[in-house]
């Protein structure tokens, strides 16, 4: 399992469109979205994607991070591995 953060999404964009516009740039199809609301001005995503390792996002990501879209220039994160006691 691997998760992305995208941030500086717009609060209004559908969980499909987010998932539209990430296959448009070649990742796989995520298992799930958490909203992280921000202040106000920069609310982001927790993209979840359970068949993908942080490898395989990681090759992905420089796709996205910085890219111009929905009015916004989106960040992508790579979150960090959470160990499963």
């Amino acid at each position: 399992m691997a998760e992305l953060l995208l941030g500086n999404v717009e609060e209004n964009v559908s969980d499909e469109e987010i998932g539209e516009f990430l296959t448009r740039y070649g990742f796989p199809r995520y298992s799930s979205i958490r909203r992280m609301p921000g202040s106000g001005s920069r609310p982001a995503a927790i993209v979840v994607f359970d068949d993908v390792s942080a490898d395989g996002l990681r090759t992905l990501q420089p796709r996205i991070h910085n890219l111009y879209w929905k009015n916004r220039t989106i960040t992508a994160l790579l979150m960090p591995e959470r160990s499963e006691d």
